[in-house]
């Protein structure tokens, strides 16, 4: 299992990433055979335009709000929220704001 964050020590995502003016920064956390857990920070206004995966997907917004897209319909998360992408549905990811958020992607 490979790790970008160091194991055995308290963690605070929201300061493990930083914002990228115009862009997405990402950073993952962990890395293994069955899934992996990767931060996201999304500037004002960005996007990850409609795609689907492989297996299904946890996204936990950590800071702002996000409309997240599955099948075509639009979920308004805020902070704390969260929300099970199906695998092999198309879904996209929405910034109206800043935001950032844990993807935890498993194989089934």
């Amino acid at each position: 299992m490979e790790s970008t964050i160091e194991k055995s020590k308290i963690q605070n995502f929201l300061n493990d990433i930083t914002y990228i003016e115009e862009g997405i920064g990402s950073k993952k956390i962990l890395k293994a055979g069955n899934g992996n857990i990767t931060l996201f920070a999304f500037d004002k206004e960005q996007f990850l335009s409609e795609h689907t995966a492989p297996f299904d997907a946890l996204i936990q917004v950590l800071e702002g709000e996000a409309i997240i897209s599955i099948a075509g319909e639009p979920y308004h998360l805020k902070t704390g929220d969260s929300i099970i992408l199906p695998a092999k549905i198309p879904h996209a990811v929405n910034a109206p704001e800043k935001f950032k958020m844990l993807l935890t992607m498993i194989k089934n």
